[in-house]
């Protein structure tokens, strides 16, 4: 084998600093349901030769028959591979009529018959009760590592276990890794399945809590989005790229500087989402084709809100990325994006809105930690993000960000209702730019079959009440 072993899943072998060290004794706990069999068997079908197989050992607290018919319907199940390179075997038998000592042979009998390139005991916690003593189990788990180690075999032991056993099993004291996979509930009744690497031995990995999915193609992993500061110096274009809206570009002192982080704020219905499309659409224009990642509108409102304004989504540099904020791991929507801007080749990406994103974060550190890292990749890469959040206040804002996004945004661009002496009026106010003056001053707008259309600023402050 290797120095590493490979997962299968490139976004995990990241997060084990290239995969797990070779010939280690690796534990992979969880509660019932959480996926431990899955990703206990990618590793097995991933890794397995004929030369150096992977043998699969079933203990008490599954059946056999169970594992395999549940295995076949992943899509990395090889049943050619079954009997050749995988071997199922169950101990089930042993440990009820032999106890510890006959599992420990039975496996010294596989280690020495088959040469196997990995071993997997599921479930290990499953063999406890058969030791009669605390002691009686700490010998056999002396012995056992002694036998895995005198062999160059990757070792997986799966269990039933929770963070709270940890400190009282010697099982994770032997083992040089731990991963753990289980389920956490948020607000309103959420649950988001969570990875982490609680122990590696001999390598650095990513920490914190990372998000995964069980699919049909296994256990797919979504690291935690969480860049450090760098300070390598890169360059950006000293040019500035239109809005798509004439005057605001004026009032921002000729554009948004590209690479730049733009927050557009304003209650509902006051035009943040338009403002985005005008953004998106004037980019592919440029030849800076753009993502429209929206919580919002599904593809077929967004196609009729476009065609109002004589835009279509179908348009070459237009690529549409539309998730339903039910059920929405905001790890796996960051990957996602980061990789559709990658295929594509975007410059600009509209988020509509950040206000969806924070509900399917877990807490507000973890969200700001997010929006910073993606901010920060986006502006190394030349690639401009505009953000729209909807804030409370129907008139007189006085808030813009609940989430403390404002202040790592380059530009902010306020959209409010200002009460006239007869009607309501719409203003635009650019509120802060980096790098760059700008005008203050609240202009007012109209939304038109054009779509934005700004004015004059208002004449005095009287004007308004």
């Amino acid at each position: 084998m290797s120095d590493r072993v490979s997962s299968g899943s490139e976004r995990l072998n990241d997060m084990l600093g290239g995969g797990l060290p070779g010939n280690g004794i690796n534990l992979i706990i969880g509660l019932p349901g959480s996926g431990k069999t899955i990703l206990a068997q990618q590793y097995a079908f991933h890794n397995a030769t004929p030369e150096r197989p992977a043998i699969y050992l079933s203990t008490v607290s599954e059946p056999l028959e169970k594992i395999l018919r549940y295995g076949q319907t992943l899509s990395f199940f090889d049943q050619r591979a079954v009997g050749t390179a995988v071997y199922y075997e169950d101990l089930g038998g042993t440990v009820n009529d032999e106890g510890l000592p006959g599992v420990l042979e039975r496996i010294s009998g596989f280690l020495k018959e088959r040469r196997p390139g990995m071993i997997i005991i599921d479930s290990f916690k499953a063999l406890h009760p058969y030791a009669r003593r605390d002691e009686d189990f700490r010998r056999f788990l002396h012995e056992l590592a002694g036998r895995l180690s005198a062999f160059p075999v990757t070792s997986f032991w799966v269990g039933e276990y929770g963070h709270d056993e940890i400190p009282g099993s010697a099982e994770f004291a032997v083992a040089d890794s731990i991963l753990s996979l289980s389920v956490e509930r948020a607000a309103g009744g959420r649950e988001y399945r969570v990875f982490q690497v609680l122990k590696l031995r001999g390598s650095g990995f990513l920490t914190g809590k990372h998000a995964y999915r069980l699919s049909d193609d296994g256990v797919q992993f979504f690291p935690r989005l969480a860049d450090p500061v760098d300070q390598a110096p890169y360059v950006l274009e000293n040019i500035k790229i239109s809005s798509g809206i004439r005057i605001l570009d004026e009032m921002l002192g000729q554009g948004y500087w590209p690479g730049a982080s733009t927050l557009v704020a304003g209650p509902s219905g006051s035009g943040k989402t338009l403002m985005g499309l005008h953004f998106i659409f004037e980019g592919a224009r440029s030849g800076e084709p753009g993502v429209i990642a929206t919580l919002q509108e599904n593809a077929a409102q967004l196609e009729r809100i476009v065609n109002g304004f004589g835009w279509s989504l179908d348009e070459d540099g237009i690529e549409l990325m539309y998730r339903t904020p039910v059920d929405l791991y905001l790890d796996e929507w960051v990957h996602e994006l980061l990789e559709r801007v990658e295929a594509t080749g975007a410059r600009r990406i509209v988020i509509d809105s950040l206000g969806d994103l924070r509900v399917a974060s877990t807490d507000e550190t973890r969200f700001r930690e997010y929006v910073y890292s993606l901010l920060q990749r986006c502006s190394r890469q030349g690639v401009s993000v505009m953000m729209t959040q909807e804030v409370g206040d129907l008139f007189g804002v006085t808030r813009l960000s609940e989430f403390g996004i404002s202040h790592i945004s380059d530009n902010v661009v306020l959209l409010q209702f200002l009460r006239g002496e007869s009607r309501v009026k719409r203003g635009i106010t650019v509120m802060k730019t980096r790098a760059s003056a700008h005008d203050a001053q609240i202009r007012e707008f109209e939304i038109t079959a054009d779509g934005f259309v700004v004015g004059d600023h208002f004449a005095a402050d009287q004007d308004l009440v």
